[in-house]
């Protein structure tokens, strides 16, 4: 993921929402989000190359997802960060738990922003910072390719906007739904006085200041707006992208 907005409110009616972008290159293989057949309590898109997933959520209620850290890194790392994600989907452990292990071989990974929940708890950790893993209080978050919360044009614009959309009332779910879809689907550039500076040159940091991105070979693929309520029901939404940013796919699930 590139991208992920998202509303913790442990004991509300609705207790996370989460509207996120999943920028990869095209060429790059994935399926659309599922239930695995090597797991079918596990619902996902699949990256078919190192078989992990970027964002997913279990019927018992278990989120996680991951993004990248952005800066220039030319060593080889043996472990896939789409595996930090899967494993903890499909595994037993609370998230504290996960995380207090996942620090042990923490540089195994190439650098990452790391969000774990279940019904009761949601942390956040990353590799990249001197922090341990931190129980997240309710609150709106942004979270992009650098720390949580870092103030980047596309997470500022996307946090304020997201705000008012999770505080609107509307007329059925789906209409909020189509709002989070429409705001991720924003495509417009930052100001370069406003970019990030992580090593790629201005250039490429203009290209992908926007929530939305479009350029050959390389942009968002994927838009997913996840809602968990407090009574255990979870709504998950894919909405799918070809090249170029044109819609493609869009599926529905509940659980």
């Amino acid at each position: 993921m590139c991208l992920i907005l998202f509303a913790w409110n442990p004991g509300a009616e609705e207790q996370l929402i989460v509207a996120a972008n999943r920028d990869e290159f095209y060429k790059r293989p994935s399926q659309n989000a599922h239930f695995w057949q090597d797991n079918e309590q596990l619902l996902a898109g699949r990256d078919l190359q190192q078989h992990g997933t970027w964002l997913g959520v279990t019927r018992g209620g278990k989120f996680a997802a991951v993004t990248n850290f952005r800066r220039p890194d030319k060593k080889q790392y043996p472990l896939s960060r789409g595996a930090l994600t899967a494993q903890y989907l499909i595994g037993e452990q609370k998230p504290a738990d996960y995380l207090q292990e996942l620090q042990q071989n923490h540089d195994q990974y190439a650098g990452f922003n790391l969000l774990v929940g279940d019904s009761s708890s949601l942390y956040y950790y990353s590799n990249r910072s001197n922090q341990p893993p931190c129980e997240l209080s309710s609150g709106v978050y942004g979270l992009s390719n650098h720390l949580l919360n870092t103030p980047w044009p596309k997470v500022t614009t996307g946090v304020d906007s997201f705000s008012k959309i999770v505080n609107l009332d509307y007329d059925s779910p789906s209409a909020k739904e189509e709002a989070l879809l429409t705001l991720l689907q924003n495509d417009q550039q930052a100001e370069e006085s406003l970019l990030p500076e992580t090593g790629v040159g201005k250039m490429i940091e203009k290209l992908l200041s926007p929530l939305f991105i479009k350029s050959p070979g390389y942009g968002t693929r994927t838009s997913t707006i996840l809602r968990v309520q407090g009574n255990g029901g979870i709504s998950f939404v894919e909405q799918n992208y070809s090249e170029g940013g044109t819609p493609a796919e869009r599926s529905r699930f509940a659980l």
